[in-house]
């Protein structure tokens, strides 16, 4: 069917003659066969299967959008929190910033289904700082547990500008899409945690380095345009692209990001700031030296974008994530608290083990707090309580199957301090 001469034929479908002059009048035609398509019914199958696509993803959005209501319901911010009050002791003003930001997520997602006046809602993406151990992973995913969306948490120093050995940032949007059961509309409501987050800060910030910085600036480049809301698109095996393999697209607009880190050495730059400002609070005096727990958590409240600028983060990221959330060191009272307080407090978990073998398992008060005093002596805060507990525990967890008799395991201070062993009472069967 090439050439200028004009040959007819007739399509297949519609059963017309085709005056065709050249290959796009007739474009599909097996001259072995006979079989034709002609352009115009060609033209519209393609619009009957664009209609069906554009109604099928208008049942999928009001779908969602029906269940809006209800999960707004569901998640009112006090309602937030009194669930994360179960589970992570102190840290108020974090659960309530959390609270806050995951409710107006939900609420900017009801306010774009049913409104096309213009205006937009902004995301409310979040940067969350603190120590280690203070309870920012916690937070995030007893929260994970609560919500009705997909939530992911992704580890921000694990990526790398493609190109660099390391994971791409499209793993952050890739592992969304397998928590929302590969639902391409749930992923793109839902919630990426970025964990240590100041790992990527670019090493010509705090440190002013001299040295080359490979992927430090252009994470957060690339990041930025997730934040900002891109179409991005990755392979669902997560193999490098190439033109054969299948890629899935999942834009990022309607994604709440959160960001967090410990930023050590965050409470340095505030501190510098305040002083140049005049401000009471800040390294001056060597009467504050000696009270460093409360001199962090008073600076860190305190935190400004141009900290975290001076950090190391690009301004461009800090405009995107406009809700600082900070959270303070853990003392000794706060540490005890989650010993035993919270619903998997390790206390808790460890008197149900041994109560499977009909034991009790008693802690004295000197020893809890001694486990706490152990854990800021090894600035690991909550994360390492499990550990401490657990060196004390293994040979009587080793020893107790021995035997079915009701026994009493009780834990003193010098089983924490000195590696004594625990006392076993035998009891009495009840």
């Amino acid at each position: 069917m090439s050439g200028n001469h004009t040959s007819q034929y007739q399509c297949s479908f519609c059963k017309r003659i085709i005056d065709v002059h050249d290959q796009y009048d007739m474009p599909i035609y097996d001259p072995q066969t006979g079989f034709a398509i002609c352009k115009n019914c060609i033209r519209e199958v393609n619009h009957f299967l664009d209609q069906h696509e554009a109604e099928g993803a208008k049942a999928q959005h009001s779908d969602f959008a029906s269940q809006l209501d209800e999960i707004l319901e569901k998640n009112k911010p006090h309602i937030i929190k009194d669930y994360l009050d179960q589970y992570i002791v102190n840290q108020d003003r974090a659960k309530k910033v959390l609270a806050v930001a995951v409710y107006n997520h939900y609420k900017r997602m009801k306010y774009g289904y049913e409104n096309e006046d213009g205006t937009e809602i902004e995301k409310s993406n979040v940067i969350m700082l603190g120590p280690s151990g203070c309870g920012k992973t916690a937070l995030l995913s007893h929260l994970s547990k609560l919500l009705d969306i997909p939530f992911a948490v992704t580890d921000a120093s694990s990526l790398t500008e493609a190109g660099f050995v390391g994971a791409d940032v499209e793993v952050a949007v890739r592992n969304l899409y397998y928590a929302a059961d590969k639902d391409i509309e749930r992923a793109e409501h839902g919630i990426i945690y970025l964990d240590e987050f100041d790992k990527i800060a670019r090493k010509s910030g705090a440190n002013n380095s001299i040295t080359a910085d490979p992927g430090h600036e252009g994470v957060q480049q690339a990041l930025l345009k997730m934040l900002e809301g891109s179409v991005v698109e990755f392979t669902s095996r997560g193999q490098r692209k190439h033109p054969e393999a299948p890629t899935i697209k999942v834009d990022t607009t309607n994604i709440l990001f959160i960001v967090g880190g410990a930023f050590v050495g965050i409470d340095e730059i505030i501190g510098k700031r305040l002083q140049k400002n005049g401000s009471s609070i800040g390294f001056g005096a060597e009467v504050e030296r000696k009270d460093e727990k409360p001199k962090y958590d008073e600076l860190i409240h305190q935190v400004r974008p141009e900290d975290l600028m001076q950090y190391g983060i690009i301004p461009e990221i800090i405009g995107r994530l406009p809700i600082i959330c900070t959270l303070e060191t853990l003392d000794e009272d706060a540490l005890l608290r989650i010993l035993t307080e919270p619903k998997n407090a390790p206390v808790k978990q460890y008197e149900k083990l041994l109560a499977m073998d009909n034991v009790k398992l008693q802690f004295e008060e000197g020893a809890l707090r001694a486990v706490a005093r152990k854990a800021i002596e090894r600035k690991t805060g909550a994360r390492s309580l499990k550990g401490i507990i657990e060196d004390v525990m293994l040979d009587i967890m080793f020893d107790i199957p021995k035997s079915k008799e009701p026994r009493t395991v009780i834990i003193k201070p010098e089983c924490i301090t000195e590696g004594a062993k625990p006392e076993v009472v035998h009891r009495d069967a009840e």
